[in-house]
């Protein structure tokens, strides 16, 4: 196993060139791998209470459950800690991998890899899990390609207005009754009679489901659901913002130049920022909103972005300091295998949850469905681990390659 902090060490400014194959260990950089597996924990932690079906439950039942009480406190913890704390990481760090991919490739080959990605998630949604974001990560990456060759200056300029544009939105959904949402909400509740689905039985459907043709059933109204979701929620305009920040930040380097970096500076100012309104955020969603979307918009906006970052400049200190590198390894072998190990998240809590595997969903409150979403990431880090002592990619990132250079790669690592 590669025991290097950073893999490789390019000049001071990217340069395209005209390799044509994929990035091998020794020319990654641990961080980012290390920020991977990181941010897989947190999409684990905020995913989990969907695969178990308990926020599906209504305040009522879940009131019932054993651990109430203490489910309220967690539920508290995770608007206030993982509530898109950890998306905007991953989203940052598709954002530098972009960065990467365009500094090495032609814009073509981004666009079929982005295309490639399409697929993926288009099937993932459909046939797996209604929850995907990888289908609106690939459109984000295809927007930004569109992006690349404004100067720094105007992109920075506009992903902040980006990741701003939700707050006007929400405002004028408030304030002026312009609900952008409401035909995919419609189109959502006609998807889901066509199926039967109602929200009598919504929590339960996928637990009672006994074969894949009622899970899938579930599955079609649920990607009415997550175009909704999507739309409610102005997530394009949020990602390809944060796409456009870690685009930067992969261009000027600076996981590569972690020791000029302030870091303590950085932390200071972003736990600064981000925890009073972490705080403020996490209160407002717990108790249903009561100043408002705009303002729970706000909220959102300016505090899961500066929380991301006291995370990463944590991590990278830690990363900086420590003399052991196993430590950064337990993150980075998941980390490496990102697409691989957020896909097969799905999977696992299907079995764990749905009527198809053992349907344990909605039998058991918070507390316990996050201690299960850790014993998962535990699993995966070992699985990965020992994957990679043999393989030179995950599975899934071992297709995604082939597809998008056209061409075969040995999966074994060399002798």
């Amino acid at each position: 196993m590669v025991d290097s902090r950073i893999y490789v060490t390019f000049g001071p400014t990217m340069q395209t060139t005209n390799y044509s194959g994929p990035t091998e260990v020794r020319e990654r950089h641990l961080i980012l791998d290390v920020l991977r597996g990181l941010a897989l924990l947190g999409i684990a932690l905020a995913n989990f209470p969907e695969f178990a079906l308990w926020t599906f439950l209504s305040d009522g039942e879940q009131a019932m459950m054993p651990t109430a009480g203490a489910d309220r406190v967690v539920r508290y913890l995770q608007y206030l800690l993982v509530d898109g704390k950890f998306y905007t990481i991953f989203s940052l760090l598709f954002g530098i991998g972009f960065s990467l991919i365009l500094a090495r490739h032609s814009r073509r080959l981004f666009i079929r890899r982005m295309l490639i990605l399409v697929c993926i998630g288009f099937l993932h949604l459909m046939f797996i899990w209604s929850g995907d974001i990888l289908l609106l990560y690939a459109i984000g990456g295809l927007l930004l390609a569109l992006l690349i060759g404004i100067p720094d200056k105007a992109l920075l300029a506009t992903a902040i207005a980006l990741i701003f544009i939700p707050v006007v939105l929400d405002a004028l959904t408030e304030f002026a009754g312009i609900d952008f949402a409401a035909p995919f909400y419609e189109a959502w509740w006609r998807s889901a009679t066509e199926q039967g689905i109602t929200e009598d039985n919504f929590a339960t459907w996928l637990r009672d489901a006994d074969s894949y043709g009622e899970t899938f059933s579930f599955l079609i109204q649920g990607a009415h659901e997550r175009l909704w979701e999507f739309v409610s929620g102005h997530r394009l305009p949020k990602v390809l913002g944060l796409f456009i920040l870690g685009y930067l930040i992969g261009k000027h380097r600076f996981y590569a130049r972690l020791k000029e970096l302030p870091l303590k500076r950085f932390l200071g100012i972003s736990l600064l920022i981000g925890l009073p309104t972490s705080l403020c955020y996490a209160w407002s969603a717990t108790k249903g909103h009561p100043w408002g979307m705009t303002i729970h918009s706000l909220l959102y906006a300016v505090s899961v972005i500066p929380m991301a970052v006291v995370y990463i400049t944590a991590i990278c200190m830690f990363y900086l300091r420590t003399t052991d590198a196993r430590y950064s390894h337990w993150l980075a072998a998941p980390g490496r295998m990102a697409l691989t190990n957020y896909i097969s998240q799905s999977p696992i809590g299907i079995v764990l949850f749905y009527g198809i595997g053992l349907g344990m969903g909605t039998t058991f409150g918070l507390v316990y469905i996050e201690l299960t979403a850790l014993a998962v990431f535990a699993l995966q880090i070992i699985c990965s681990s020992l994957w990679l002592r043999h393989f030179r990619f995950g599975p899934l990132e071992w297709l995604w390659r082939m597809l998008t250079y056209g061409r075969y790669f040995s999966l074994r690592q060399k002798e």
